[in-house]
Order: structure tokens, then C-alpha cells, then sequence
């Protein structure tokens, strides 16, 4: 598995033609099965990590954590299973409270420093930033400027190391059987900070100060400033795909496309200004974020240069790798095998629900994308329910924990109870209200229709999947859904 985080789907050459450098997706695509209708499941980075272990969904239950103690670890399961699992990342969100415990279910791992403001790198001098519109919390800023003079040559880039390394674990195993290698690179998240070469392959006009991580905000920028951030991203999915071709390459070397699974994929898409908005987690999840990329080569149907159709999400990425390793997929995980998917374009399901702890519920089926708002300003009521209290980078305060009380077991907590604690959402989606459109004849998404058969087509198969996923009672509450009949 080679994952990136925050790549576009809409500007990768298999997708559309955008004028982004990337001959090695190109080739992917002449080697895989591409599939046109992968969606995420929970946001941001860690909820679909967890998706990616556990194959079921996140946000329904929980905000950004650990893995729990109940949860199906997919590489865990197979390393228990005799499957040699090995991460390689420079995804640093791993070594912090909210992710510590995903890298330690792998067999082994190599974890490279340095991205964003991984606090990696010492310095206690005082000292002003270069001049920048970066417009992060100051420690966070100083700490990424800190990183970044060990990074003075193309190899000494996070990327480039993660790239090395699993370059490295493939020359070693190629001849070996069951192992699962997953590369992991932060890339192309903010910043948008890539090798000189990749951005001299988009010479544009840009005369202010260093400017490569865009706000998660409304855009307010100059159109000069949103061109040099766009070019600034495109020259870091050029450098994705750089060493993406240094894996297709070895896979060609070694003959690996005999007998080894290829799954490339990404955790969300990211907005560069469409829709008037920077990032992925503060607005409606467009199609620019929630339609993503999805590449997947399997020696057993051999399918290459083919499109599929299917409906597919992030929960389905752990199944496959269990059922090509032979391995019991639980009961517990409601994502599918995509072999049949792969080899056929057999659906999997008829609709797709995604997003985000407290957002908009999400839900498609491939032609319409309904998003269904919170029924009042409060956007409450809202729980965690977890064994693992933390958020991204430190745990639960006290005070976070006032009113908490023992939640009886879910469905898939192995009757474990869980703490039930009071949530603080990413988002307010009521500002935005209830949205639906029709991506087929909208794909932009500029038109926002109304339709009431659809409508409620859309909420009874919300309603359906959230009750397939045991979702709390109260979030039928916040959005304003009666619980369906066989919950009540």
C-alpha cells in the first residue's frame, strides 16, 4: 500500500487534465484498476486511519483517537496470522497522544521526522520567522522553520527518506512471502513544501513572501496568492509522483506484479480555493475532498487499464488485505472485499455515508450527495464515546470530563462499556444548512437543488446505515432524524 494524505483526486492526469505533472499515475492507472467512485469515510487523518485498521466507521462514535482496545486491527490480525507487517511513515500525527496506538499493531515500522511542525528538531534560541503569510500558531511555525534547514537536499525530505526506506524493506523481502509493507507520507499536506526541481516545473509570477500553507479558512487571498499556492501544491504532487515511480519501478524490477496486491490511495481530498474555501474540515465536504483517488492492482484478475463504477470507501481498504492473505475477515468490520470489485465492477453498496465528529452527516449513492445539517444552531446534542480519551495532541482535560458517565457496549465494543463524554464538534454545519446535490449534472457542485423525493430517499438510507453502525441515539436527535423503527 503506498497512501498519501491530502491528494486530489480532481487534478491527478488519470482524472482530469490539469497540467500537473504526474507521468507515474498515468502509468499506475495503465496497471491498475482506477476506480471513479472511492469516497472517504470519517475525517481527518487518524478517523480514517482507524477506518483503515477497523474497516467501519469513526465519526459516528468518536472525534480524532487512538484505536481502542475493542477495535480490529487489520495489520495486527494479519500479523497474528504469520503476515510480516511493516509501516513506513513520516506521518507524524502517529507519534502523538491522539495516534500512539496505530504504528505499534504493525509487525514493525520506521518512523521518519520533520513534517509540518513535528516538534523534531531543538532549538532554544529566540528568533524571528522569515518573512511569511503562513498564518499558523507561532511554536507550530517556528518549529516547521526549525525542521526545515535539515532539509536542504531532495533526499533529506521526509518524503524522500519514507520513499528510501520502502525502497529499502522491497529489495530485502522481494523474494519473500506474506508481508504486508504499507508506505505512508504526509505529502501532499500543507505546507506545500517540495524539492526545487518539482517547483521549477511551474514557473508562474509570484513576488511576495513565502506563502505554502494556506489557512483552514474562507479564502481571502489575491488571485495572485491562490495561483502560487495552487502551483505550490501541484510541485508537491509531482514529487509524490516521483516516488511513486521508484515503487512501480521495483515492481517491474522484481516481477512483483506476479503475485503482489498494489492498493494506492489517499485519507481526503483537499480545496485549493474551490467553492471559496482553503483546507477540508471547516466546510461542507465537497467532492473535491470527500471523492477520492483509488488505484488497485490484483495479480489474481490481472485487470489493468480499467475503470470501475462501483461504490466504494476507506472502510473497504482492510478487508481486501485480509482476504488476500487468507485471513477471517471479523464480524465487526462492515467493509467488503473489493476483489470481485477489482476483477468485475461488482457493487459493494448502494450508498456511501461520510464525515466528520459533530459535522454534516454525508451520504451518496454515486448520483446525488445529500448533507444533512444539525436541526438547531446548538448542533447538540454531541458524545464521545471512547476508552481512550485524547484528542490530536495531548488527553482529555478534567474538566472535559465533568458529566461523564458509563455508556452500556455497543454492537462492535466486544461488550466492552465505553465512557460517554461530552463532545466538542470541528465544525457548526447548521451555519451551512441541509445541501443536496446532483453530482452527475453538478459535478462542481455550484447548485444546491431541492427535491423532496429525493430527499427522502437519501434520509431513509441515512437513517438505515446509521443504524447499521449503531450510531448513538443522539445523533438521530442532532440532525433531526427519527430513530428508525427497530432501534426504538
Amino acid at each position: 500500500m503506498v497512501m498519501f494524505d491530502s491528494l486530489n483526486r480532481h487534478l491527478l492526469p488519470p482524472y482530469a487534465s490539469t497540467g500537473i505533472h504526474a507521468p507515474n499515475f498515468e502509468r499506475l492507472a495503465t496497471h491498475s484498476a482506477t476506480f471513479d467512485r472511492a469516497y472517504i469515510g470519517s475525517m481527518p487523518c487518524m478517523p480514517a486511519r482507524r477506518e483503515l485498521h477497523t474497516g467501519r466507521y469513526n465519526f459516528l462514535h468518536r472525534s480524532w483517537g487512538p484505536l481502542e482496545p475493542f477495535d480490529d486491527s487489520m495489520p495486527q490480525l494479519l500479523a497474528q496470522n504469520g503476515i510480516h507487517t511493516h509501516l513506513v511513515t513520516d506521518h507524524y500525527h502517529y507519534w502523538e497522544d491522539g495516534g500512539a496506538t496505530y504504528h505499534n499493531r504493525y509487525t514493525s515500522y520506521e518512523l521518519v521526522r520533520g513534517q509540518e511542525g513535528d516538534p523534531w528538531k531543538g532549538d532554544a534560541h529566540t528568533f524571528e520567522n522569515p518573512p511569511t503569510l503562513n498564518q499558523k500558531e507561532p511554536n507550530l511555525l517556528k518549529q516547521d522553520f526549525v525542521n526545515r534547514r535539515y532539509m536542504q537536499a531532495e533526499a533529506d525530505m521526509p518524503q524522500s527518506q519514507t520513499f528510501s526506506l520502502g525502497e529499502a524493506f522491497i529489495r530485502h523481502n522481494h523474494d519473500a512471502d506474506n508481508w504486508l509493507l504499507q508506505i505512508e507520507t504526509f505529502d501532499p499536506h500543507e505546507p506545500f513544501f517540495a524539492a526545487e526541481r518539482f517547483r521549477d516545473l511551474y514557473p508562474h509570477d509570484y513576488d511576495g513572501p513565502l506563502y505554502d500553507w494556506p489557512p483552514y479558512a474562507r479564502m481571502t487571498d489575491t488571485p495572485e496568492q491562490e495561483h502560487h499556492i495552487q502551483k505550490e501544491y501541484a510541485a508537491l504532487v509531482s514529487m509524490c509522483d516521483a516516488n511513486l515511480g521508484r515503487v512501480l519501478d521495483l515492481m517491474d524490477q522484481y516481477a512483483l506484479w506476479d503475485d503482489t496486491l498494489l492498493i494506492v490511495n489517499t485519507d481526503h481530498g483537499y480545496l485549493l480555493g474551490e467553492h471559496g474555501w482553503w483546507s477540508k474540515t471547516l466546510m461542507p465536504f465537497y467532492n473535491e475532498i470527500s471523492n477520492i483517488p483509488l488505484f488497485i492492482w490484483d495479480p489474481r484478475s490481472r485487470q489493468q487499464g480499467v475503470r470501475r463504477q462501483a461504490l466504494t470507501q476507506t472502510i473497504d481498504l482492510a478487508p481486501p488485505l485480509l482476504d488476500y492473505f487468507n485471513v477471517d475477515i471479523p464480524n465487526d468490520m462492515q467493509g467488503v472485499s473489493l476483489r470481485e470489485t477489482v476483477a468485475s465492477d461488482t457493487p459493494v453498496r448502494d450508498h456511501a455515508l461520510f464525515g466528520i465528529f459533530g459535522g454534516h452527516i454525508n451520504i451518496t449513492d454515486g448520483q446525488y450527495v445529500y448533507m444533512r445539517a444539525p436541526a438547531s444552531p446548538e448542533n447538540a446534542p454531541l458524545y464521545e464515546y471512547t476508552l481512550m480519551p485524547t484528542h490530536m495532541r495531548a488527553p482529555f482535560a478534567p474538566q472535559e470530563f465533568a458529566g461523564t458517565t458509563l455508556q452500556p457496549p455497543f454492537t462492535f465494543t466486544k461488550h466492552c462499556p465505553t465512557m460517554r463524554i461530552s463532545g466538542k464538534p470541528w465544525m457548526n454545519p447548521h451555519n451551512f444548512g441541509t445541501l443536496l446535490y446532483d453530482i452527475v449534472n453538478d459535478s462542481a457542485q455550484e447548485q444546491p437543488i431541492q427535491d423532496d423525493a429525493i430527499e427522502t430517499r437519501m434520509v431513509t438510507a441515512m437513517s438505515r446505515l446509521m443504524a447499521m453502525n449503531d450510531a448513538p441515539t443522539e445523533q438521530f436527535e442532532r440532525i433531526g432524524l427519527p430513530l428508525p423503527e427497530e432501534t426504538l
